[in-house]
C-alpha cells in the first residue's frame, strides 16, 4: 500500500508518500513541504497547493490519502485559512479517486509513541526510527506528513479500524 500523509497549511503544507509492503521496511519515496510565500493572495496560494498536490499524486500514485485532522484552540483566522488549504487537499484526493483518512493529532501521537500527550521530539524520533532514517526529517511539516500515513498503516494493518473514509 502506498500512502501519502499530509500535514495540512496554507502557508506550509507537508507531504509524505511512504511505499508499506508486508514483512518489509518501509520506503520513504517522496517528502516535503509545498510553501507559499506570505502576503501572496489567498487564491494563488490555494491553486498553488493544488497544482503541487496534483504533481506530486502523479508521480508517486499513491493508493490512499491520510490527512491530520484540524485541531485550533486559539486563532480563528488561522484556522479558517488552513481549513480552505485542507479542502482543496481532499477535492485533488477526490479528483483522482483516492480514498481519504483522517487522524487527530492525538491519535497520531498515540500510535506512534503509545502516549497521545507525546512532545513533537517523541514524535519525529519515532518517524525516525520507523523508517529507518539516520536523522529526523525536518520541517516539523514534513515530520509531521510522514507521521500522518505511518500511522494510517499501522492503524490499518493491527486490526484497528481507521476512520471511514471522508464521504465528500
Amino acid at each position: 500500500m502506498r500512502v501519502i500523509g499530509i500535514d495540512p497549511g496554507t502557508g506550509i503544507l507537508g507531504f509524505g508518500v511512504i511505499d508499506f509492503q508486508p514483512r518489509k521496511k518501509p520506503v520513504v519515496l517522496d517528502v516535503g513541504v509545498v510553501a507559499t510565500p506570505a502576503h501572496t493572495p489567498l487564491k494563488t496560494r490555494l491553486l498553488d497547493i493544488y497544482d503541487s498536490l496534483n504533481e506530486i499524486i502523479d508521480t508517486h500514485h499513491p493508493d490512499v490519502m491520510s490527512i491530520e485532522k484540524l485541531f485550533f484552540a486559539r486563532n480563528i483566522t488561522t484556522a479558517i485559512s488552513v481549513a480552505e488549504a485542507r479542502g482543496v487537499v481532499i477535492l485533488v484526493a477526490a479528483q483522482h479517486d483516492m480514498p481519504v483518512y483522517e487522524y487527530t493529532p492525538l491519535q497520531i501521537k498515540q500510535t506512534l509513541t503509545g502516549f497521545g500527550r507525546a512532545e513533537k521530539k517523541q514524535v519525529q524520533e519515532m518517524v525516525r526510527l520507523q523508517l529507518g532514517m539516520k536523522e529526523i526529517v525536518k520541517p516539523d511539516d514534513a515530520a509531521d506528513a510522514l507521521a500522518a500515513a505511518i500511522t494510517h498503516d499501522l492503524m490499518s494493518r493491527g486490526g484497528v479500524a481507521p476512520e471511514k473514509d471522508l464521504q465528500l
